[in-house]
């Protein structure tokens, strides 16, 4: 099939920018750069800002290098993946399948599908939360008639978005540009921020600078004013507050880690390459645009969010009625009920559960009325709090209109990009499974309205305990894929069959092995320690080392029963 007119004028702009030296090269760059800026569309999501808000309350600003190490373990590996997909010119779903192994590639292609259906659900989710609490306000309404009809206008222009991707030349530019002005309102916004609050003297420069520096303390004890805290109770007390703040850490920088590159995003970026008929002149293109369009953006975003959140919530003060000893005056405190099953687990620890189950509840409310004030607000530091409380506890530094904008915009922006690119990737998915053309019309539409219609029955679906199971499902299956795609794309830089004559060679082979062997040990890490935590879980337990040790199984009869020639006889019969 004849070449798009588009993509040879776009390859021989870079073959005679790289022809003319550094600086042409670099501004051809700029130019063609797009799916580094789809990455970065879905890597800021509502996981990318729960993670880093959760970060800034429980660390302060100590933690802000976690997400420049993650960004990068992510590049790495999604510089591989595109380094062999522009030299093999080959979907890597089928590679992966003759080359590697088939239940690899199954596997990814189902955990990238089962994440696009579900990680949808909350963005919709936050859209509407950031229009019905910051944008618009309560006359949008709050029962399921305004949620649905918001998503389905959500559902209907992201469609409309999508599709212009589909179209090169006019559409793919309007597509890029609609896409990098939603990151750069989202990098705006929180960059805002921060600005603010250094102006007004809030937040220190030394302390962000400070939180630049890798430390890996927090895995293993607390930081910031929690270890203070910690430090003015009796040793024993002091211990168990020490191990629950501990495995709150650590769970959240697993889970701000993760959020950085997710198995889905590993799908998207050698695929949209593809579409756009890139090649070999296009490698240095996508490290630069990995770089630039994903790197930088999600570095600023999540940094000003960690910043901003450790300035309203990190150490927050515990009012004056929650401090009292008087049960009655304990029971007005409006924060009471967020720090109730804290406390309650605090006392049971001291006294043991057969003693506090038979109890009255005045009993137990005199015994949480006793705590020390301390102890009262380390568990007020260990509630969870999203972008709207955020906005709120910042008000009088910010102004409310300004706090409302800038928040909701903000928010609204990260939910609504990682819709369209979720709906985008789950068309590329259905597409391959399907083994029929990207551009083929019926599956790509197919496949976004799976993932948009997922997501738009969010009122549905993502509330109580199915909000429960399929968060742990997808996350679960996700993190185990991770590792798995890793060292997938690994064993692929090192393949003479796949890559020939463009595979790396000498110091350039090592350099890459480093790197890649790094981020892979990450992901393992960080996907051993999420599985273990789900399975001390009673419920899901059982359910999450069943898929780990069923998919293992499978991985290794894959190996054992693909046929070496594989590879070579479907290239004949191609």
């Amino acid at each position: 099939m004849e070449e798009p007119t588009q993509v040879q004028v776009n390859r021989q702009l870079l073959v005679d920018a790289q022809q003319r030296g550094l600086a042409p090269t670099l501004a051809a760059y700029t130019r063609l750069s797009g799916p580094g800026w789809l990455q970065s569309a879905i890597t800021l999501g509502g996981g990318s800002l729960s993670g880093a808000l959760f970060l800034g309350v429980l660390s302060g600003t100590r933690l802000i290098w976690l997400q420049l190490v993650a960004i990068v373990m992510g590049v790495v590996m999604l510089s591989a993946i595109s380094y062999v997909t522009l030299s093999t010119g080959q979907r890597p779903f089928r590679n992966i399948s003759l080359h590697i192994n088939p239940v690899l590639a199954w596997g990814w292609l189902i955990a990238t599908m089962l994440a696009n259906l579900i990680w949808c659900m909350p963005q919709f989710s936050l859209c509407y939360a950031a229009l019905s609490e910051n944008l618009i306000g309560p006359s949008l309404g709050q029962g399921r008639n305004s949620q649905f009809i918001v998503s389905f206008l959500l559902l209907a222009t992201g469609l409309y978005v999508v599709h212009l991707s589909r179209h090169p030349g006019r559409g793919l530019k309007l597509f890029d540009g609609l896409l990098k002005a939603l990151v750069g309102m989202i990098v705006l916004c929180f960059f805002g921020v921060v600005a603010i609050l250094l102006s007004k003297g809030t937040i220190q420069t030394s302390d962000i600078v400070s939180g630049l520096i890798p430390d890996l303390s927090p895995m293993s004890r607390p930081t910031g004013v929690l270890a203070d805290l910690v430090g003015q109770l009796e040793s024993s007390i002091g211990q168990y507050w020490s191990n629950l703040i501990v495995k709150e850490q650590r769970a959240v920088m697993i889970g701000a880690a993760a959020t950085a590159v997710g198995i889905n995003m590993t799908f998207l970026l050698p695929y949209s390459m593809l579409s756009r008929g890139w090649d070999k002149p296009f490698r240095g293109l996508a490290k630069f645009d990995l770089a630039t369009g994903m790197a930088i953006p999600y570095v600023i975003v999540t940094s000003c969010v960690v910043i901003a959140s450790a300035a309203a919530f990190h150490g927050e003060k515990v009012d004056d009625a929650l401090a009292s000893q008087d049960p009655a005056v304990m029971l007005t405190s409006p924060i009471f009920s967020k720090v109730q099953k804290s406390l309650m687990a605090r006392v049971t620890h001291e006294h043991g559960p057969d003693a506090v189950n038979g109890w009255s509840d005045q009993q137990r409310l005199d015994a949480m009325a006793k705590l020390d004030v301390a102890e009262k607000q380390i568990a007020l530091s260990l509630v969870p709090r999203d972008a709207f409380q955020l906005s709120r506890s910042l008000e009088p530094l910010l102004g409310r209109q300004m706090a409302n904008l800038i928040f909701g915009l903000g928010a609204f922006g990260m939910g609504y990009s990682t819709i369209i690119i979720l709906m985008l990737i789950n068309s590329y998915a259905l597409c391959e499974a399907l083994n029929v053309p990207q551009n083929s019309q019926p599956t790509f539409t197919v496949g976004c309205l799976m993932a948009g219609m997922a997501g738009a029955a969010w009122p549905v679906f993502w509330t109580g305990e199915s909000k429960l199971w399929l968060a742990i499902l997808a996350s679960s299956f996700g993190m185990m894929l991770l590792p798995i795609a890793y060292i997938t794309f690994m064993m692929m830089m090192n393949s003479r069959s796949l890559l020939k004559e463009d595979k790396p060679m000498g110091l350039s082979l090592w350099l890459w092995n480093l790197l890649m062997g790094l981020s892979v040990l990450g992901a393992i890490a960080a996907a051993a320690t999420a599985i273990m935590d789900k399975s001390s879980d009673p419920t899901a337990g059982k359910v999450v080392l069943a898929v780990a040790a069923g998919y293992i199984v499978a991985v290794i009869l894959g190996f054992v029963m693909r046929k070496p020639n594989a590879a070579a006889n479907l290239a004949k019969s191609s």
